[in-house]
């Protein structure tokens, strides 16, 4: 998954450095694609060490950072039990990067997206009433950004992601910028594959226009406009979501 700049803060990931990190990557990959089951015991130390080429220490260290994402039970005398889906912290930008490695990315986006509904119009009417002149400045450049960009698609992606990221750091809410940070990389895959179905620059100007209307709004301290017209651009992007990974399913090749 590409990485991004900007506001990007990786607060629940931890480093998949080292051999401790490829306990950690390599049985939460394991996990998230099902090799285990919710309430099923995990190989003992003895196995792991084995497999993945570690000390025992490594693999003890491995299992605390599971058990912090909430992928584990650790209890001594029994051995580590993978706990229920609920349990897990779907948020760790870990989680959902494997989800994407083991092939569930679109389960992913399309739940993204419907949490996007409901926390950016959120975010948008609060930075209607708080957006300092820096916070403007950011939307504005993200949104030149898109324009200049509009026969670039990657490049677009980047400028798009920016965009909503600068929209939720202008709602000055710690939580909405966390959320915006933790799934910066996921909206990113998520646009490049809106835009997968994209015929022509046409697509990019319409879409960049329907980010302005928000910009607008924020800026003229409407919150209720703003909101709405962020509404607009996630419903939007939703609808060509659903349409571009529908034709992946069906081996439509994108132009």
């Amino acid at each position: 998954m590409a990485e991004l700049g900007g506001d990007l803060e990786r607060g629940a990931g931890y480093s998949m450095r080292g051999l401790q990190g490829r306990i950690i990557d390599g049985v939460g990959r394991q996990i998230i694609g099902g090799d285990y089951s919710p309430g099923d015991l995990l190989p003992k130390e003895a196995e792991l060490t084995e497999q993945f080429g570690v000390s025992r220490t490594s693999v003890r260290e491995g299992m605390r950072v599971l058990a912090a994402k909430g992928l584990v039970d650790i209890r001594q005398k029994i051995g580590t039990r993978v706990r229920q889906p609920e349990n897990w912290n779907v948020f760790d930008s870990d989680i959902l990067r494997w989800h994407s490695d083991v092939g569930r990315g679109d389960e992913i986006m399309r739940n993204l997206v419907e949490v996007r509904q409901i926390m950016e119009p959120a975010a948008a009417r609060l930075a209607a009433g708080r957006a300092s002149m820096d916070d403007l400045r950011r939307m504005d450049d993200a949104l030149a950004d898109m324009v200049a960009n509009s026969t670039n698609r990657e490049g677009y992606a980047h400028a798009d992601v920016e965009f909503h990221l600068a929209v939720y750091a202008a709602s000055h809410n710690v939580l909405l910028r966390q959320f915006g940070s933790v799934v910066a990389d996921f909206m990113y895959a998520s646009f490049t594959v809106q835009q997968a179905t994209a015929a022509d620059d046409d697509v990019f100007s319409e879409d960049a226009e329907t980010h302005a209307a928000v910009f607008r709004a924020i800026n003229g301290s409407n919150g209720e406009k703003a909101a709405e017209a962020m509404l607009h651009v996630v419903l939007d992007g939703k609808n060509a979501l659903i349409r571009a990974l529908s034709e992946q399913r069906d081996g439509v090749a994108a132009p």
